[in-house]
């Protein structure tokens, strides 16, 4: 039985705020996988990509969800990249049920343009037609990889939470 709740999806589709709410509302422990990078680095993941590159950050990411994934009664906030290697979604799948969450570039660009400094793969790119660019690549791995899907644009955290705990209660695998 599954334990974990997985939510990814693109930056700035509110995996965050989604996050807290589910945690709140299921009572699990919530845990930010970059928040752990971070820490275990001892720098921030913009100084990571900065001074030490994308395949460097990749790396402390695949050993952070290594690390996570066999955890019990958790919320995972992955970061938006987590997809890019099939072995995080694969140690994922083993005790969560993977949730994708969506919204449309135009929402993201929206959502992110204030803070596109701490999102390193943002940095200079500030346009929807970026955006959409990136989605058209990943938006396949997120659909591949989720057991569920939802669309957060312009949609309250706590709704969303409350409309994944629903598509949850109807998921024979979830506890």
């Amino acid at each position: 039985m599954k334990t974990n709740i997985a939510l990814i999806g693109f930056m700035g589709v509110g995996k965050t705020s989604v996050g807290k709410v589910l945690a709140e509302l299921t009572g699990k422990h919530l845990v930010e996988v970059d928040s752990i990078i971070a820490l275990e680095a001892g720098k921030s993941i913009s100084q990571i990509f900065r001074e030490d590159g994308e395949i460097v950050f990749r790396e402390k990411e695949i050993e952070a969800i290594k690390k996570i994934a066999s955890g019990r009664n958790q919320i995972i906030d992955c970061g938006g990249g987590v997809v890019l290697n099939k072995i995080n979604i694969d140690r994922l799948k083993k005790n969560a049920v993977v949730v994708w969450l969506k919204a449309s570039a135009d929402v993201i660009a929206e959502r992110t343009v204030s803070d596109a400094v701490g999102r390193p793969l943002l940095e200079g790119k500030k346009t929807t037609s970026e955006i959409q660019d990136l989605l058209r690549v990943r938006g396949p791995l997120y659909e591949m990889a989720s057991d569920i899907q939802v669309d957060s644009s312009g949609i309250e955290p706590g709704t969303v939470g409350r409309s994944i705990i629903e598509k949850l209660r109807q998921n024979a695998d979830f506890n």
